[in-house]
């Protein structure tokens, strides 16, 4: 699968761009700020219905502008498909397919796999569990449509028993309660089951990846903790509920999962240096673009936003030789330095598209 052309209009600083892709390199250079990001993050709404740094759709729109557009043509197993997405100022955005507007937008995800690797992972490591668990349902998600759904419907029976909780409905209508509850603990059985599955395989692939940068010098390992351990949820809710009610929230359940990161046998937040955190979360990254590629049985886009800062010699040597490899399909690069790029081109031996970026304009050179 690859990503042939797409057209932009309005998007953050894009007033209007048409490109058309290599099937294999695609670097964009150019100063921060510039809008190098921008393209990456245009592709990468195509595939997941959203913005990979700003999930406010209006915040989006050039400035002064009333809409924005895009319009994407990918090759996917030999047939052309064609993603469009607009959205004016205080109105719903449109999402289509071949011309035919979705009824649900969770069902265009996965279509596309796609992993992104930027400076903002950096929220995996020192933000809160929310990021993590994030991670873990963004990969999951892309190929298992039924852990979706069961997310979703999670996700709306707990806003539900939350504002019964916050407005004190939950004595009056038992009933209601014991029903929400049900339907969380049903939902989260097959979520907690797929994450802790997901993590079992997928741990081996990180270290691999993490060995292979850092030349196997360092242990890192993956811990996942979640209530569900501890047995089935639906009791736990039961055990909890007075507590919640006085809280106001609920306490127990799958949207308290985290990720442990682990540098040896400390907390990688901790004791990691700029180029270890560096190093865990392209290595994530790398995993999460394996794993997807086995589950899916497509190749995934991969977008590397402005990777090489903070990172030694070496581990960029053993990136680049990484990323060049035959395993990778479709890949877009962003850098303020062409050296990167060219040694990425010359190592990959591969068709490229090089383009240089100021103030939301492109040259391709």
């Amino acid at each position: 699968m690859f990503l042939k052309q797409i057209s932009i209009v309005n998007y953050k600083n894009i007033t209007q761009a048409d490109f058309s892709f290599s099937p294999k390199i695609n670097c964009f250079l150019g100063n921060n700020g510039m809008g190098k990001t921008n393209v990456l993050d245009a592709v990468y709404y195509l595939s997941f219905c959203k913005s990979f740094s700003n999930t406010i759709d209006n915040q989006n729109i050039k400035h002064e502008e009333d809409f924005f557009m895009m319009q994407g043509f990918y090759d996917l197993h030999g047939k052309e498909e064609e993603i469009y997405c607009g959205m004016k100022r205080k109105q719903k955005k449109q999402f289509k397919r071949n011309k035919k507007e979705y009824e649900r937008l969770s069902d265009h995800i996965g279509l596309l796999p796609l992993v992104m690797i930027s400076p903002e992972d950096s929220t995996l490591i020192l933000g809160g569990s929310e990021e993590r668990r994030r991670f873990i349902d963004q990969v999951i998600a892309q190929s298992d449509k039924q852990y979706l759904e069961d997310l979703i419907h999670y996700n709306k029976a707990l806003f539900q028993r939350n504002a019964m909780l916050k407005n004190d409905s939950a004595s009056r209508d038992i009933s209601l309660m014991e029903i929400l509850e049900e339907q969380m603990s049903r939902a989260a059985e097959y979520i907690y089951e797929r994450r802790r599955k997901f993590i079992t395989d997928f741990t081996p692939m990180f270290q691999e990846y993490y060995n292979f940068i850092c030349a196997g010098n360092e242990k890192v390992s993956l811990s996942y903790e979640s209530h569900l351990k501890d047995g089935n949820l639906l009791n736990q809710l039961l055990l909890s509920r007075q507590k919640d009610k006085m809280l106001g929230y609920t306490t127990k359940g799958i949207h308290k999962d985290d990720l442990e990161m682990l540098l040896g046998e400390y907390p990688l937040k901790r004791v990691g240096s700029q180029g270890q955190n560096k190093t865990y979360l392209i290595a994530l990254k790398l995993s999460q673009f394996a794993f997807l590629k086995q589950a899916s049985e497509t190749t995934p886009i991969l977008l590397l936003d402005d990777i090489f800062d903070k990172i030694d010699a070496l581990r960029v040597e053993k990136i680049i030789r990484l990323v060049s490899s035959e395993s990778f399909g479709q890949i877009f690069i962003t850098d303020t330095n062409r050296k990167y790029l060219d040694e990425i081109i010359a190592e990959a031996h591969q068709n490229y598209h090089l383009y240089q970026v100021e103030n939301g304009n492109f040259v391709q050179i």
